[in-house]
């Protein structure tokens, strides 16, 4: 979990935000799952959490410890804890109105994603704690996912066990391998 002691002040995070921003683009590289050409898995842990809260505090131009414990709250909702991986997932249309046309045909959706590690069931997340995000019209863009690993399932994996993901859904079905070093990246969030 993120504390104050985590976070930069605004002065110090003007002054290193640059390199700080290239720094974290190239680790979110290693946390990013593609499931097929328009939806992704996007992986979340500390660095990716202290950027959203270093970026949520420039914006608001937040510096008052009430407004920033409200901050870290939120996003450490988002970190794991040692025995599951937290995602961002997005559905990815760049234009707007086929999105919204797309978004009307996956209602669903976040309840058929899934991940495999080799040898065990698929595990499907637990999807938007934080609040409903469809309606009987739409699902959303974005999803909060949860994935729950068992004790044998981290331990397959730290020994090298391959990883999958995908989607069943009516209407976009994908499964794929993830990359061994998005792999490796995640395995590290394991305790």
């Amino acid at each position: 979990m993120l504390n104050h002691t985590d976070l930069y002040s605004l002065e110090h995070y003007a002054r290193i935000r640059p390199e700080y921003r290239a720094r974290v683009i190239e680790h979110k590289k290693l946390r990013r799952v593609p499931l097929g050409d328009h939806a992704a898995l996007y992986f979340e842990d500390a660095l990716t959490m202290q950027y959203q809260v270093q970026e949520m505090l420039r914006l608001e131009r937040l510096f008052e410890a009430e407004a920033i414990q409200d901050e870290l709250d939120v996003y450490n909702a988002l970190i794991p804890d040692g025995s599951n991986w937290k995602a961002t997932f997005m559905v990815e249309y760049p234009d707007a109105e086929e999105r919204r046309a797309v978004l009307a045909r996956l209602i669903g959706i976040e309840r058929g994603i899934w991940v495999r590690v080799a040898g065990f069931d698929k595990v499907h997340p637990i999807a938007n704690e934080d609040l409903d995000r469809e309606t009987e019209d739409k699902t959303s863009a974005v999803h909060f996912l949860r994935f729950e690993l068992t004790s044998e399932m981290i331990a397959a994996l730290k020994a090298g066990a391959a990883l999958s993901a995908g989607i069943e859904h009516p209407q976009y079905n994908v499964a794929i391998e993830v990359a061994d070093a998005v792999r490796s990246s995640l395995v590290d969030d394991l305790a």
